[in-house]
């Protein structure tokens, strides 16, 4: 059945009602200096909602609601400690929505990767409903809600950014009788959000979705645009850049032409966020299933070299030294994680940057393919002499140049213990090696004719050290390490929480996978999931 989307059918706003705008957001100011051109003032007298409505899109009589029912969305798909937030609010007498990325996701009928509430209720009494709370962040606080064993953020519509803090409170007098209070605060929260796929709200107790700017026009033609204009939205936060290009990372989404030239001229920026920040978004890229894409976009739009320096410095290498190859070992590697992982079954960063500290192992040390694979079998087994047996029956060579250095050897079972306990040394140093300004220098230096780059450390050392333990012993004797894997599916909580069996085992797997076959699709091509197919059942 078709969904029913309505138009509104009155307008909700009063030529009068601009002043207050002005007053009430700086956006219009925001629009001011995007739509004046170099050396032209704009006064505010020359700007009128018309105007605003044709450069911004937001013309009050494009709002729609959504009957989320004919849009295939159900209740059920909430998690459980996400509805007993919400409907402890309601109970309260306190409106709440689920907002932003979980909207999106559940109209594309994917699972979210969390669920965000906002809630009309403030931060003191959200508090004061969940006893397991705490208020985070700075520029726009947020509570914790502490359900079970999962945590649910949950914001307040009366929270705004530092960048907003200035507006002036609206109250309910205020308000023209042609517009609907509701629908003026989630306009107004909307504002203050990135991207139009991410200002979608739903209410789940009447099931309606509200799209305001758009939003589920743009994934329907699988577009990215900015909520403001995108210099400015990256400008006053330039963590929306990284966001921007997981969200189209992991939906295959295109940016808008806006998007594009402003991340070419502020992605520089990012580097002014905090080290933390910048280590969460990137675990975000390769820890939820779509880490090839997003290496792909960061290296096309120059960021990659401030991330990861040293693997953008190899890429370009493998690049320019065997334009005809159809694989590069690396990216094969964060295909078959890519493989394994999803935004609903991540695993810890400590998974991606084993694979990272053991791939530079093999740059700085190449290895026979014969003991790569019984590494990894190794590790996915837990037993040695069953993992050595597989890799014996079932190694394939793989020619990664330069990382495989020989075919198959012919070894005795002492000998391939011992240059696999060598590799896992290897890798041990590695790990830490990836926390060392003066070890990325070193690593650069393999490759002279690349342009020099420099980047930050993102790895601590806490997280390389605790990369390092995977493989504690095992570079010592791999048989005071025996123990048998009783069961081959993964544990997507255990992998969550970084446990180190489970992350040694999925990495054995990724490994043998990557060396099991090669990809036949050509360099640079990404495979993602479109969006368009499923999403064009709501347009019919």
């Amino acid at each position: 059945m078709a969904a029913r989307i309505f138009r509104r059918k009155q307008p909700f706003f009063s030529p009068p009602l601009l002043s207050r705008i002005y007053n009430l957001c700086p956006y219009l100011k925001r629009w001011k200096h995007t739509c004046s051109k170099e050396g032209e003032v704009v006064r505010l007298r020359d700007i009128t909602w018309r105007s605003i409505a044709r450069e911004s899109s937001y013309d009050a009589a494009t709002w729609k609601t959504l009957d989320s029912s004919s849009a295939g969305i159900m209740n059920s798909d909430i998690s459980s400690p996400t509805w007993t937030v919400l409907k402890i609010l309601q109970c309260k007498g306190f409106d709440a929505y689920l907002v932003g990325g979980c909207v999106r996701d559940l109209l594309l009928k994917r699972k979210p990767k969390d669920f965000d509430i906002v809630t009309t209720a403030s931060l003191k009494q959200i508090k004061k409903n969940f006893h397991r709370s705490r208020v985070v962040g700075r520029r726009f606080p947020i509570c914790h809600v502490q359900i079970r064993d999962c945590t649910v953020e949950v914001s307040s519509f009366n929270t705004t950014g530092r960048h907003v803090k200035e507006r002036e409170t609206t109250h309910s007098s205020q308000i023209p009788t042609n517009c609907d209070e509701k629908d003026f605060i989630r306009w107004k929260n909307c504002m203050e959000r990135d991207f139009t796929i991410n200002g979608l709200f739903y209410d789940p107790f009447n099931r309606v979705i509200y799209d305001y700017i758009d939003g589920i026009k743009d994934l329907k033609i699988c577009k990215m645009h900015t909520i403001i204009p995108a210099h400015l939205s990256f400008t006053e936060d330039s963590a929306r850049i990284l966001r921007g290009l997981r969200i189209a990372a992991r939906l295959g989404l295109q940016f808008s032409s806006e998007i594009t030239a402003a991340i070419h001229e502020l992605s520089s920026s990012i580097m002014t966020l905090p080290k933390s920040r910048l280590i969460m978004e990137l675990n975000f890229m390769l820890a939820y299933g779509a880490a090839e894409p997003s290496i792909h976009l960061l290296q096309k739009f120059k960021l990659l070299e401030i991330l990861l320096p040293f693997h953008v410095t190899y890429l370009a290498n493998q690049t320019k030294s065997q334009p005809t190859r159809s694989s590069i070992m690396l990216m094969d590697i964060f295909s078959n994680l890519d493989k394994v992982l999803s935004a609903d079954r991540p695993s810890d960063s400590t998974l991606w940057l084993a694979l990272l500290a053991f791939h530079l192992a093999l740059l700085d040390h190449p290895q026979d393919a014969l003991v790569v694979w019984t590494f990894s079998s190794i590790l996915y087994h837990g037993l040695w002499s069953k993992g050595m047996q597989f890799a014996r029956e079932n190694a394939i060579y793989a020619k990664f140049v330069p990382e495989i250095s020989t075919s198959l050897a012919t070894i005795s079972d002492e000998s391939l213990l011992e240059e696999v306990s060598h590799l896992a040394s290897l890798v041990k140093s590695s790990s830490i090696a990836l926390t060392s300004n003066d070890a990325l220098q070193q690593s650069m230096a393999r490759y002279p004719n690349q342009a020099s780059r420099s980047g930050l450390i993102l790895v601590s050392e806490k997280m390389g050290k605790n990369v390092a333990k995977l493989f504690d012993n095992l570079e010592k004797d791999i048989k005071s390490c025996d123990k048998e894997r009783q069961k081959y599916n993964i544990d997507y909580e255990l992998l969550k929480k970084g446990n180190h069996g489970e992350t040694r085992f999925v990495l054995g797997k990724i490994i043998m996978d990557t060396m099991r076959a090669k990809l036949t699709r050509e360099p640079g091509d990404i495979i993602t999931e479109t969006t368009g197919p499923v999403l064009s059942k709501l347009f019919l």
